[in-house]
């Protein structure tokens, strides 16, 4: 019998507290075995994604359905907290929640691997499921890549679980030199093989995600050539733009476009068998292809466009020139019947806008089919080969990227995918003011400087801009001659300045007379009110 007082007798003895510590010992590795294999299905799907044409990205399918699934409300949240930047954290987060849900499984699979077998084929069929309401994804390559994940995980599951069972039974022993030799032997032989997959895991996402990202790039748009338009605009005259260091340009660049849309990723079409119908309330069903629509007359205009998500003093509104077909001379050629109220807009990816047809007919505004952007072939983020640009609209109503179709219909019968989730049905753009100079929260030099913006009513048109300085009296600015009516302006005031800190506001005026109220209220249902006011210091 052992003696109860021999700390060697102790030590061998298997006692409450060594089997505790080898039952945590063996919660990690389960833990890590099942992150890894998470790892491992999401690299293998993003691996065929990137090289088979059709396969969708599972996490990007998953994400989609997130954001077919959000509650009201949710868009001006995750705006607000991410920005333009909203996609790449629902990616984020996706994967997040698979390697921590994997990571449970992994855990549960160490006591019963057949519950780590039918996690990760639920996980299968949520992924595939997502990746069928893809339209333009192939359906037997979606149902494949998430066979493939589900194998490839459980192959990496069941290999990780193997070792750290090894581990931890042979850490379980009572023979002295094996406890000191080959457990340690056994981990060893888990860590690098853990370090190895997560390796492989880094190297296979990344290539397939960058193989993902090139076949959604403007390798095709590159190839594509707008003919030139009938009318062109004239160049911009010298009283059209102010020089003001730092004021936004006039025209924003496409690559500074701002980019708001529900697609995660953005939707490669081939021209070449691209179609735009155009159906509902109409005498002449039409279909076009895109060689059809580029043979018709193209014309161009500038149309500052702008989301509804946009805060006071935020970015999300541009300037373009933006070449297209009048909307109107489609319609007028289809035939719109008496009642038909509505226009949408469908977009290749399912994606719906709705907007009252007597706005695009209205005589004073030129919607259009636009092919080209800064008379370039519109790039793959903003809607090649086809998208709609409505003057005086916020784009959850009208800008279709990527559209596929264009149907007459009643108010009544049509939501456009975002009404609802609670915002407006109705959406014109409100008068809106800026400014871009100085900065929020920076230190200005004494003597004159420069306070600029930019200003815009679409498509009403902005007559006078105002600044006022530390609540004193509104002081006109001076304002470049508009383009149209359909565009900002940019606006300058020379401000004497005085030590100390000082708040600057800026409103707006537009053609009709309606001043930009001072209101402060969200983006949603509307869009977002109220004056942009800041906070410089004066050295």
């Amino acid at each position: 019998m052992a003696d109860r007082g021999d700390p060697r007798a102790a030590a061998r003895a298997p006692g409450r507290v060594s089997g505790s510590r080898r039952s945590l010992a063996g919660v990690w590795p389960a833990a890590v075995a099942g992150a890894l294999a998470a790892g491992v299905a999401i690299a293998a799907s993003e691996l065929v994604a990137g090289l088979a044409q059709g396969a969708p990205s599972l996490v990007a399918a998953i994400g989609s359905l997130v954001i077919s699934l959000q509650p009201p409300g949710a868009k001006d949240l995750v705006v607000n907290l991410f920005g333009t930047n909203d996609k790449l954290a629902l990616n984020v987060l996706v994967v997040v929640a698979a390697v921590i849900v994997a990571a449970l499984a992994g855990i549960l699979a160490a006591r019963r691997r057949w519950l780590g077998v039918v996690a990760f084929a639920a996980f299968g069929l949520l992924a595939g499921a997502a990746a069928l309401r893809d339209p333009l994804a192939s359906q037997a390559l979606a149902v494949g890549n998430a066979a493939v994940a589900v194998i490839a995980g459980l192959v990496a599951l069941l290999g990780l679980l193997g070792l750290a069972s090894t581990a931890a039974a042979r850490g379980g022993t009572d023979d002295p030199e094996a406890a000191f030799r080959s457990p340690e032997w056994t981990r060893r032989r888990f860590l690098i093989a853990s370090a190895g997959t997560l390796g492989g895991v880094i190297v296979a996402g990344g290539v397939g995600r960058s193989l993902i990202d090139m076949h959604h790039a403007d390798a095709v748009v590159s190839s594509s050539k707008i003919p030139a338009p009938l009318l062109a605009v004239p160049p911009l005259a010298v009283d059209q733009a102010l020089a003001v260091p730092g004021i936004t340009p006039l025209v924003i660049p496409n690559g500074d476009f701002y980019k708001i849309d529900t697609a995660l990723l953005a939707p490669r079409v081939d021209p070449a068998t691209w179609k735009l119908d155009v159906t509902g309330m109409i005498a002449h069903p039409l279909t076009f292809t895109y060689d059809e629509l580029l043979a018709m007359p193209l014309y161009e205009q500038y149309v500052t466009i702008a989301c509804v998500s946009n805060k006071v003093g935020d970015h999300l509104v541009g300037n373009a020139l933006w070449t297209g077909v009048r909307l109107k001379d489609v319609l007028e050629s289809a035939g719109v019947q008496p009642g038909a109220t509505q226009i949408v807009g469908r977009s290749v990816d399912g994606f719906t806008v709705g907007f009252p047809t007597a706005w695009a007919m209205a005589p004073e505004r030129e919607p259009m089919i636009a092919v080209g952007m800064n008379r370039q072939p519109l790039p793959t983020n903003h809607g090649f080969p086809a998208r709609l640009i409505v003057p005086g609209l916020y784009g959850y109503v009208s800008a279709t990227k990527w559209l596929s179709e264009i149907q007459l219909t009643t108010r009544e019968a049509v939501d456009g995918y975002w009404v609802p989730l609670g915002w407006a049905k109705d959406a014109p753009i409100l008068t809106q003011s800026r400014i871009d100079v100085p900065t929020d929260g920076a230190t200005v030099r004494s003597g004159v400087v420069d306070i600029a913006g930019v200003a815009w009513a679409p498509d009403r048109g902005v007559t006078r801009v105002e600044v006022r300085i530390d609540n004193g009296p509104w002081q006109a600015a001076r304002i470049s001659r508009p383009i149209s009516t359909a565009t900002w302006v940019q606006w300058t005031l020379a401000w004497t300045t005085t030590p100390g800190a000082h708040n600057l506001e800026v409103r707006a005026t537009d053609s009709s007379g309606d001043v930009q109220t001072d209101q402060l209220s969200d983006p949603a249902p509307d869009g977002a009110r109220g004056h942009h006011r800041i906070l410089v210091m004066v050295a």
